[in-house]
């Protein structure tokens, strides 16, 4: 499979373009990572495809913020699963983080922990002591389309590069 920059006008390497990423997302980001800029009210996986190419599926993939408890305490973990999956929140996240309830965390917890845009977020730039459990589809994924840390503009990453993100663990299974 070749890397699916070429479906995209605009791709330039992340690096060249930082002022169009949200700050965490811009000190994090390096050589290897293309950002391509996109339509933002296409954001999401369903309308992004229909808009860029059906062939972009293969390589998509979705990162969300869950929110883990044990009696009082919050653990928040960011998980990328391929976007043909679904992450097993309620099974292996939830045994992995070791605690009693595992969810998507709320809008405006993802958005405030994060700095990122609701819809946009990426792993790339998560606060360095979350874990962030990666399926390992992801990593054996040449190229994986992921956000930017805004609605505008994805992310092209190869797979292995985000296996060695902070906090970074992968995980068979993750997506279901």
């Amino acid at each position: 499979m070749r890397a699916p920059i070429g479906t995209f006008e605009d791709a330039n390497p992340a690096t060249e373009r930082r002022e169009l990423l949200p700050p965490p997302v811009a000190a994090a980001v390096t050589a290897e990572m293309i950002l391509v800029d996109t339509d933002p009210a296409k954001a999401d996986t369903a309308d992004f495809v229909a808009a860029y190419g059906p062939e972009l599926l293969e390589w998509s993939a979705n990162c969300v913020v869950v929110a883990g408890k044990r009696g009082q305490d919050v653990t928040l973990a960011a998980c990328l699963v391929l976007s043909t999956t679904r992450v097993d929140v309620n099974g292996l996240v939830r045994r992995h983080l070791g605690v009693r309830k595992a969810s998507f965390a709320a809008m405006d917890l993802a958005v405030g922990e994060t700095g990122m845009e609701y819809g946009g977020i990426t792993p790339v730039g998560l606060p360095s002591h979350w874990p962030l459990l990666i399926d390992a589809a992801v990593v054996d994924t040449p190229h994986v389309v992921i956000g930017s840390g805004a609605r505008r503009g994805k992310l092209i990453v190869p797979g292995k590069t985000l296996a060695a993100l902070p906090g970074a663990v992968v995980l068979s299974g993750l997506g279901v």
